[in-house]
């Protein structure tokens, strides 16, 4: 007795079929873009007139923009003896004070900020930013992700948290005062939110950390696979970032691109590449990364690696 075939339908017409051999990588292959090297000036800070500039790579990354990375887009934000409102489609949102003082109004709760500080807002936290006088931030949030996703967020995974600049210099100092800072080779520290104990991220998607560049210090290389929207929070010249694919065999980088960093500028470190610090400028510097790493700490997918 033969049985007869089920009937089944035909593949639809966005169907698509492709050889793993060819399909597996396709950054290598060309069909995704790398994300570039790139640095944006502080220039802005100094213009007139509150403004928001996104340093929007979206052209490079062939994806919607504005965004500075897969996931995350950075901007500058100057205030101008008046108030901007700032939002974003955006489960977090980073704010750090570059320079200046001044308020911000957000999720029902006012904060009085000045140079250092940083604050961070869930889901519809949209803010009204006022200064009396000049000031400016530096702006991260994951709205690319949800995008790419074709999702908004429904709900606030924690409550808007801020972080002071005393704080922070405070722990930052006694951790390169103990043992263990004498003996690193980078004295830093993560910011965390009690919600997120697990990844000990500042949201379940951004990570930041502040970190120290003693002068004469080189910090040896190191990669993962979060992006990181580096901010030069402090430095003078003679201070720099070497990044690229590949080590030497005595664990320095080969053929490196060359980030000079300069005070409120940003600069993206790609995902997977190595990358060192060095400060030749005789004082010491201070660096504020940015990176999607709360969510990929949570994926398991950070893989951080230091060179021998």
């Amino acid at each position: 007795m033969v049985r007869s075939r089920a009937r089944t339908s035909p593949s639809s017409e966005q169907a698509q079929f492709f050889s793993y051999a060819e399909a597996a990588n396709p950054i290598r292959s060309g069909l995704t873009s790398p994300i570039p090297y790139r640095s944006f000036s502080p220039a802005f800070f100094q213009e007139a007139g509150s403004a928001v500039m996104a340093l929007d790579l979206s052209q490079e990354l062939g994806c919607d923009g504005p965004a500075t990375g897969p996931a995350l887009c950075a901007s500058f934000v100057r205030l101008d003896h008046g108030d901007l409102r700032t939002g974003a489609t955006a489960t977090s949102q980073l704010f750090f004070v570059a320079e200046g003082e001044g308020e911000t109004e957000a999720c029902g709760v006012h904060y009085h900020w000045s140079k250092g500080d940083m604050l961070v807002l869930p889901a519809g936290g949209d803010a009204v930013h006022t200064s009396d006088g000049r000031a400016g931030l530096y702006w991260v949030h994951d709205a690319p992700l949800l995008r790419h996703l074709g999702v908004i967020p429904s709900e606030a995974r924690f409550a808007p948290t801020f972080y002071s600049h005393h704080d922070s210099q405070r722990h930052l100092a006694e951790i390169a005062a103990s043992p263990s800072g004498a003996r690193a080779n980078r004295v830093s520290i993560l910011m965390g939110n009690s919600a997120f104990p697990q990844s000990r991220t500042v949201s379940h998607t951004l990570w930041a950390m502040l970190g120290i560049l003693p002068a004469g210090q080189v910090q040896k290389p190191h990669r993962h696979q979060s992006i990181a929207l580096d901010f030069a929070v402090a430095c003078q010249p003679g201070c720099y970032t070497l990044i690229g694919t590949e080590l030497n065999p005595d664990g320095t980088i080969r053929n490196p691109h060359r980030e000079d960093w300069v005070e409120g500028a940003a600069f993206v470190t790609p995902p997977g590449y190595w990358h060192s610090h060095h400060n030749d400028s005789g004082a010491d510097a201070y660096v504020l990364p940015i990176q999607d790493a709360g969510l990929h700490t949570y994926l398991r997918t950070l893989d951080i690696t230091f060179s021998a």
